[in-house]
C-alpha cells in the first residue's frame, strides 16, 4: 500500500477507535455515574473534561476559546494531511495519520461537548500521570514516530543513497 492511503487508513482507524471508546464509555457504560472503574492497581477509568490542550494547558471557558481550539486542531490536521500526501514512506504517513486522527477526534469532542473527554488514568502510589484518551495516545505515538523517522530512518535512507545526513 502506498504511503498516502496507508496514512489515511491509520487516521480513520485512530478516529473511529477514539470516538467509539468515548461514546461507549459515556453512553453505554455510563462512566460518569460508575466512575472510577478500577482496571488494575495502576489504572482506572474516570471522567475528566479537558477544556485546554495537552496536560490541561491553556484552559478555555469561552465560546471563542473553544472554537479557536477546534479551528487550530482542524488547521493542524489539514497541514499534516498535506505533509502526509507528500510522505515518501508508510512509516512517516502512518505517524502523521495517528496525529491527524487524534486531532480530529479531540476536535469533535470540543465541538460536541465544549471539552475533550479524557478517561484513562495511570498512577502508582502518590504518582499520577495525566488523564488521557485514545486520541491523545495516537498523537503521542505519532510524534514518537515522527521523531524516529527524522532521527533514525532519515539517516538510514541518506546512507543507503550515499548522501550526507
Amino acid at each position: 500500500m502506498r504511503p498516502l492511503p496507508f496514512g489515511l487508513m491509520v487516521a480513520l482507524v485512530t478516529l473511529v477507535l477514539d470516538q467509539g471508546t468515548k461514546l461507549g464509555l459515556l453512553f453505554l457504560a455510563d462512566l460518569p455515574v460508575r466512575e472510577p472503574v478500577v482496571l488494575a492497581p495502576f489504572a482506572q477509568l474516570i471522567v475528566v473534561w479537558n477544556r485546554g490542550v495537552s496536560y490541561g494547558l491553556f484552559q478555555q471557558d469561552s465560546a471563542l476559546g473553544r472554537w479557536g481550539l477546534v479551528g487550530v486542531s482542524l488547521a493542524a490536521s489539514v497541514a499534516l494531511s498535506i505533509w502526509m500526501a507528500r510522505a515518501g514512506s508508510r512509516w512517516l504517513a502512518g505517524s502523521l495519520g495517528l496525529i491527524v486522527g487524534g486531532a480530529i477526534g479531540n476536535a469533535i469532542d470540543r465541538a460536541a461537548y465544549g471539552a475533550v473527554f479524557d478517561f484513562v488514568h495511570l498512577h502508582a502510589g502518590a504518582w499520577s500521570w495525566y488523564v488521557f484518551n485514545v486520541a491523545d495516545a495516537g498523537i503521542v505515538f505519532g510524534v514518537v514516530g515522527l521523531l524516529y523517522d527524522g532521527l533514525v530512518l532519515e539517516r538510514r535512507r541518506a546512507q543507503a543513497t550515499g548522501e550526507r545526513a
